[in-house]
């Protein structure tokens, strides 16, 4: 509105003068000025009082309902704490009323307790007495008996000097003729005592453990581990030796480690040490290494293609071997395995015998004592080539060799016959079959021959003879005898001096005295024979 009045107003300047207009116009402002400045102040006002009223109106319903919301948590209030107030006054008169209950079995548990004292107070009173009267009775029998001792010992002085006089012996005397009765008679109970515990012992316990030392010493003797667990091979020149080794060693152990052998390279001339426990393993290794020193090319490659071509060559001739050994025994039928086993044998030595030819001539001698009695050839001829199958794994797997040989028997589906016979050759159980006894003593025949196992004849004969002598050194001994190979000693006795039961500390003593002085393989038997003979004549 303002604007258009200035508008309409400048139009008109033209033709007034412009001091008078400049003058309408700032009047004009002000008063439009002033006019919208009591306008907007009425507005203002008006709109101020409204808003006033509004706010006290709210103020006075706020205050209202403060009040009321007041009257209502104050009633809430009052309820909570009467609620409150109950509660506690019902759990406090059921503490009340458990202490109380409480208070009353303490009560009577004391007044027990007091009864219980009283009485046993009495008790115990009554105790004290009777054990004062009884202190009383045993003092008066004490006295007694010392009487009474007195007595007696002066009767027993009185028998004493009595029968001095009729036996003409002093005391002394007599005590040790009576000492020496005693003894004598009480090493002839021991000596029953110990013969009974142990015959027990040997029918009960199990000799597992003396077997087991036997057998280590037998594999790990200084006198035959070079021979069971090396092998030597020739070289045309020291020179070989370095190539045998290679570089920093490769060439060597890749041969190693392909063969798991270990090869010795020392300061011996010409010669390369082969050294392990597995036989199989050992001439693998030896003949790979032959070869390979032919070849004159020796590199890790090469080393590994000889090793596996010289491993399927020796498991071919393990089976031919095992082969050739049925067909020479005569027996048909085994398993593929054992035959592969009894093969394995060829590389396996027991105390120098080679295991593979004496079980064909432990086979073969069964055989012909099963002839002569009429029994089971076969069986027999089976069972010996088979007795010392065990060997060829024994140093893979835990267990002596007739633990073993029997087990694989077993495994490979054969006789029971069998089976018990090969378990029994060694005396580890009893034989069920003659066969089996058979077989037993031609394995013992076999190892027994002189000059089949290590030692010369010489030493030989000089073991056997120490082993009579030291066994004919004992006091009461008539004759010994060394058989079995030295492994076992007779002796014979004079029944008028020696007696049943010195007859086994005799054993002992013989045993003792054997382990002190002799070496020997495996163990001795010490077999001590009393014979008492009553001879008359009819006339």
């Amino acid at each position: 509105m303002h604007i258009f009045n200035l508008s309409s107003l400048f139009l008109a300047a033209s033709e007034v003068n412009i001091g008078v207009w400049i003058a309408i116009i700032i009047v004009a402002l002000i008063a439009g000025a002033a006019a919208g400045g009591f306008v907007g102040l009425h507005l203002y006002k008006k709109s101020t009082d409204k808003k006033l009223g509004t706010v006290e109106e709210r103020a006075k319903k706020m205050v209202d309902d403060a009040a009321s919301e007041c009257k209502a948590l104050k009633r809430e209030a009052i309820l909570e704490a009467k609620e409150q107030d109950t509660k506690l006054r019902a759990e406090f008169e059921k503490e009340s009323r458990e202490k109380k209950n409480e208070l009353n079995k303490l009560e009577q548990r004391l007044q027990s307790k007091e009864d219980t004292l009283d009485k046993r107070e009495d008790s115990l009173s009554k105790r004290s007495d009777e054990l004062d009267r009884q202190k009383k009775d045993l003092q008066n029998k004490e006295q007694e008996i010392k009487r009474t001792q007195e007595k007696i010992n002066h009767q027993h002085d009185l028998m004493v000097a009595e029968l001095e006089k009729v036996a003409q012996l002093t005391r002394d005397e007599a005590k040790q003729l009576l000492t020496e009765e005693i003894l004598e008679e009480t090493r002839r109970d021991v000596a029953i005592q110990v013969r009974n515990i142990e015959q027990t012992a040997k029918d009960e316990a199990n000799n597992e453990a003396k077997k087991i030392i036997a057998l280590a010493i037998q594999r790990c003797a200084s006198d035959q581990a070079s021979e069971i667990t090396v092998s030597v091979v020739p070289l045309p020149g020291d020179d070989m030796k370095a190539r045998i080794i290679g570089r920093e060693g490769r060439n060597i152990r890749a041969l190693e480690n392909a063969t798991g052998i270990e090869l010795i390279v020392d300061d011996t001339p010409e010669v390369v040490i082969v050294s392990g426990f597995d036989p199989v393993r050992r001439e693998v290794a030896r003949l790979t290494l032959e070869r390979l020193i032919a070849d004159g090319r020796i590199h890790p490659a090469r080393i590994e293609e000889t090793v596996e071509k010289v491993r399927k060559e020796l498991d071919q001739e393990i089976k031919a071997a095992g082969e050739s050994a049925m067909f020479e025994v005569g027996i048909f039928g085994l398993h593929p395995e054992l035959i592969k086993l009894i093969g394995r044998l060829k590389y396996r030595t027991s105390y120098g015998q080679n295991v593979y030819k004496h079980s064909i001539e432990v086979a073969q001698l069964a055989g012909l004592m099963a002839s002569e009695l009429g029994l089971d050839i076969n069986l027999a001829k089976r069972a010996g080539l088979l007795h010392d199958i065990g060997k060829a794994v024994d140093h893979e797997q835990e267990g002596t060799h007739v633990q073993l040989g029997a087990d694989l028997a077993k495994k490979y589906k054969e006789n029971a016959n069998v089976v018990n016979a090969i378990a029994a050759h060694h005396g580890d159980c009893e034989p069920k079959t003659v066969e089996a006894v058979l077989v037993a003593a031609a394995d013992a025949v076999s190892g027994a021959r002189p000059g089949a196992r290590r030692e010369t004849g010489t030493n030989y004969v000089k073991r056997l003879e120490k082993l009579e002598s030291i066994a004919s050194g004992f006091n009461g001994v008539d004759k010994s005898y060394a058989i079995q190979a030295g492994r076992e000693v007779r002796v014979i006795v004079k029944p008028e001096q020696i007696d049943d039961a010195q007859a086994m500390f005799l054993a002992k003593d013989i045993a003792k005295k054997i382990e002190a002085e002799l070496e020997y393989p495996g163990q001795i038997k010490v077999n001590v024979i009393r014979e008492s003979r009553a001879v008359e004549y009819a006339k």
